[in-house]
């Protein structure tokens, strides 16, 4: 009995350290992947910041993010935009301060509601073609035959790329911003009966500057965000068509994970403190 007590304890330790050693190889690694990524940023923002740039290709990759993503994005804020004036109505209605909608509508678009959706748009579509077409040329050996030409990969291949989300992305938040505005005007005006001359006169009463700003300038960094996860999930894509299809995987959550939390520091800093 005390033999195979000791046994089972022996087993038991043994099974206990092996997996407390997969863990700390796995927090290894995890903490390696931390510092490789930090590094490609770093490599990466050196070569945004310093000529020569590939202005054609950032111009290329910019027209296909804003024809892919303008009609999504519109097609998600728009309804949305609706749904906040239905639900704010009944709520003001309660106390006779329905000229305060469209108020309601343009501060909480334009903070949060367009920047938020239509960043998850370009991370679920221009993200996830920009993963896909780098690891493609990973997996076909074509970023390594550019490295053997003496061609700066990162330049030719991912600041284009990065450049071209951080620009997208502000400008699709304005179309999604317009979008909002109207679909709220669709459901007070046109639906609800509310008077189209005060929804208009009291649009901008609360709202400032900054909330416009704001939300431009938080998507300006969320494509910042995009465009690292996405090229660097391509670029270090590995393991065929699965490790293609992982990097697109990964893009989309990685990247919108990422936003969503940053964009409650960047929310407490512009409106919190500045606001």
């Amino acid at each position: 009995m005390t033999a195979a007590y000791r046994s089972h304890r022996r087993v038991a330790n043994d099974r206990g350290t092996r997996a407390m050693e997969w863990r700390m190889v796995e927090l290894r690694e995890r903490a390696a992947a931390l510092g490789r990524f930090g590094v490609y940023v770093a490599q990466v923002v050196w070569r945004l910041v310093t000529p020569p740039w590939e202005i054609r290709d950032a111009m290329r990759h910019l027209h296909l993010l804003l024809v892919r993503c303008a009609l999504p994005v519109t097609a998600v804020v728009f309804p949305a935009g609706m749904v906040l004036a239905l639900q704010g109505l009944q709520i003001f209605v309660l106390f006779g301060a329905q000229r305060m909608l469209s108020s309601l509508i343009s501060v909480s678009t334009f903070r949060e509601l367009s920047p938020v959706l239509a960043s998850v748009l370009v991370a679920a579509q221009g993200g996830s073609s920009f993963a896909a077409e780098l690891g493609a040329m990973r997996i076909k050996e074509e970023l390594d035959a550019t490295s053997v030409m003496a061609v700066d990969a990162l330049r030719v291949h991912v600041v284009p790329r990065v450049l071209a989300v951080m620009v997208a992305t502000p400008m699709l938040n304005l179309v999604g911003s317009f979008a909002g505005v109207m679909g709220g005007w669709l459901v007070a005006v046109v639906f609800k009966g509310e008077n189209d001359g005060i929804f208009w006169a009291n649009l901008w009463e609360l709202t400032e500057p900054l909330d416009l700003g704001g939300g431009m300038f938080k998507t300006t960094v969320f494509g910042f965000l995009i465009g690292m996860i996405s090229t660097y999930q391509g670029y270090y894509a590995t393991g065929g068509a699965a490790g293609v299809g992982r990097a697109v995987n990964d893009t989309v959550v990685i990247a919108v994970t990422s936003f969503i939390v940053v964009n409650y520091f960047l929310t407490s800093a512009l409106y919190g403190v500045l606001g």
